[in-house]
């Protein structure tokens, strides 16, 4: 394939920000994966990012290959991505600015519905193709969040907009299609289907009572593993109501991975205080320890010493670390939602629950915690899952077919729009509109 330059736009999601911390997870960790990835198979990518703090370079080089470029867009200090839409406008223009100074780019890829609102400005102005991930649709999340939903109301019917006019529109699987059809009207035959990846060098499996070991844990207890962004969403208070649902038995520990910082502060992270609470309630304070943020180098050590990884969010549009459980070679306990559904497979790579049933996922638990040899064996399976379907390898070379094929139509269109005789006016009008989708953002 002939080497193309692609630009990620992903306005609050840095590929350079610490996993977990709040507005920091599985998108990150899709940006910075797929450049890496693409950058490895000859491409050239750009990420663009909003810049957060003062003191970042315009221009950090990851490896050869990958930029990141950082956007001045709003004060250069956090803001909540449910308050950077205002800032948008600035974010274009500035990133326009930047293109037209640079070599062109054979494809936008827009991450977040943010981004995309940008990716459709540079499509329009300098006719570059716009594809599209949004990573969360806004209808969905209404749907689950209602009135704790913080984004604006406009953001729907942006969606459905960048939606229409997107050369492309990237499901993560099939329940992110599904949801595509439905609450944005994009027909299938625009959509292409390219999961998110695991890195396996990154996740492997390992020794779990070596692991044990290096994180100072019980070699004896059943250990339960939740680990990601701590909000309600996530449901990790629904994991904490079933271990306290265990009967007797092997001593268990319920380990919370994740928080804005390293030590666990329930000023820094609200829901830690909450879960707290959670956990008082059901009476086993003593079992759940919260453990504060980790660093990526860290995480492998956590999903190597667990006997499961539970994961069980009242919605979830694709979700990276059931993946990275998977590819530590530890069973996965997920809720039966959104991408979870695709990547766990059930009684093989570990067990789908209903979300907001501890009752239920109780049961699963005590499954796995009176046979060891059943998490043994679906740890194995999901590894072989992971390395068949999962890599970011995989991930970038379906990307960037999905790039050409974008790329080539839109410069065939062009040519015919420049070639048009000029006895038919009637066409002129209609492909000039197939060139200049978007409008302002």
């Amino acid at each position: 394939m002939t080497p193309l330059r692609v630009a990620l736009i992903s306005e609050h999601a840095s590929p350079l920000a610490h996993q977990g911390s709040v507005d920091a997870g599985g998108q990150n960790v899709y940006v910075l994966h797929v450049a890496l990835a693409l950058a490895r198979q000859g491409h050239h990518v750009d990420v663009l990012t909003r810049r957060d703090q003062r003191s970042l370079p315009t221009a950090v080089d990851l490896r050869p290959g990958v930029r990141v470029l950082h956007i001045d867009a709003g004060p250069p200090e956090f803001v909540p991505k449910e308050n950077l839409l205002p800032h948008m406008q600035a974010f274009g223009t500035e990133t326009l600015r930047l293109m037209r100074a640079s070599h062109p780019y054979d494809v936008v890829h827009g991450n977040f519905f943010m981004s995309g609102l940008v990716g459709l400005r540079v499509q329009r102005r300098l006719n570059v193709p716009l594809v599209q991930t949004f990573h969360a649709l806004g209808a969905v999340r209404r749907l689950h969040q209602k009135e704790a939903d913080r984004f604006p109301a406009d953001r729907i019917e942006l969606e459905r907009r960048i939606a229409r006019e997107a050369d492309c529109v990237i499901a993560e699987c099939p329940q992110d299609a599904d949801d595509l059809m439905r609450h944005c009207g994009v027909p299938a035959r625009r959509i292409a289907q390219v999961p998110c990846g695991v890195d396996l060098a990154e996740f492997t499996p390992g020794d779990r009572l070596d692991a044990r070991r290096r994180l100072g844990l019980p070699e004896d207890e059943f250990i339960v593993l939740q680990l990601g962004r701590l909000v309600p969403r996530k449901g990790v208070d629904n994991v904490i109501r079933a271990v306290g649902r265990l009967g007797e038995g092997r001593p268990w520990r319920l380990l919370v991975v994740g928080g804005e910082s390293r030590e666990p502060d329930a000023a820094r992270t609200p829901e830690i205080g909450r879960l707290r609470e959670v956990a008082r309630e059901a009476g086993v304070s003593r079992r759940v320890d919260f453990v504060g943020r980790r660093d990526r180098d860290e995480l492998k050590d956590y999903y190597q010493a667990a006997d499961v990884f539970v994961t069980t969010p009242w919605y979830e549009p694709f979700g990276i670390t059931p993946l990275e459980a998977m590819a530590c070679g530890t069973p996965v306990i997920g809720a039966a939602v959104g991408g979870i559904q695709h990547t766990v497979v059930d009684g093989l790579t570990g067990f789908l629950v209903p979300p907001k049933d501890p009752e239920v996922l109780a049961q699963r638990l005590e499954d796995l915690r009176c046979i060891p040899d059943l998490g043994r064996m679906m740890g194995r399976a999901g590894r072989v899952r992971v390395c068949r379907e999962f890599t970011w390898d995989g991930v970038a070379s379906k990307l960037a077919k999905v790039y050409a094929q974008v790329a080539q139509r839109r410069r065939a269109r062009t040519e015919v729009a420049l070639h048009l005789p000029a006895e038919l006016p009637q066409a002129r009008p209609q492909m000039a509109a197939m060139t200049n989708f978007g409008a302002e953002a």
